[in-house]
């Protein structure tokens, strides 16, 4: 099994967002006011665990078709994959990372998540293309098909 067929372009999105999640949490430790939420406050707090519910179920889910899946060669077109073309990607950049870092009194995450989701769509192409060329016609249906192509 390819490694690479299993991560995508997670790699190439995670060596972009690295950085900047790394000197985030340096100042986040170092200067805690400037990241604060103010505690969070209880409307904050319940919001996240709501939003994180389906985020995390979203991930989890999005790993095991990925994991069931791509080992057999399959395009993957049901679940959270026939809501959006990159599930997983999308999911921890704009259900998961916002709302923990919320959760933590801190808004990184929802910078974290928005320069992972930027990292996502300048690497979803060539992603794209490799799906493409992989997968032929299947790939254009399902491409069609997808409930929010533009996410």
């Amino acid at each position: 099994m390819n490694l690479k067929r299993l991560v995508g372009s997670g790699d190439r999105i995670m060596l972009l967002t690295l950085p900047f999640l790394l000197v985030g949490l340096v100042l986040n430790i170092l200067r805690p006011s400037l990241f604060g939420v103010g505690g969070p406050p209880s409307a904050l707090r319940a919001l996240s665990i709501i939003i994180l519910i389906p985020g995390v179920t979203i991930w989890i889910w999005s790993v095991v078709l990925i994991l069931i899946k791509v080992p057999r060669h399959e395009l993957i077109t049901s679940g959270p994959y026939a809501l959006v073309k990159h599930p997983l990607y999308t999911g921890v950049a704009l259900l998961v990372l916002p709302w923990i870092g919320l959760l933590l009194n801190t808004w990184l995450g929802v910078l974290i998540g928005i320069i992972l989701y930027v990292a996502s769509r300048i690497f979803a192409p060539d992603e794209e293309r490799l799906l493409s060329k992989t997968f032929g016609a299947a790939w254009d249906e399902y491409r069609n098909k997808v409930k929010i192509p533009w996410l």
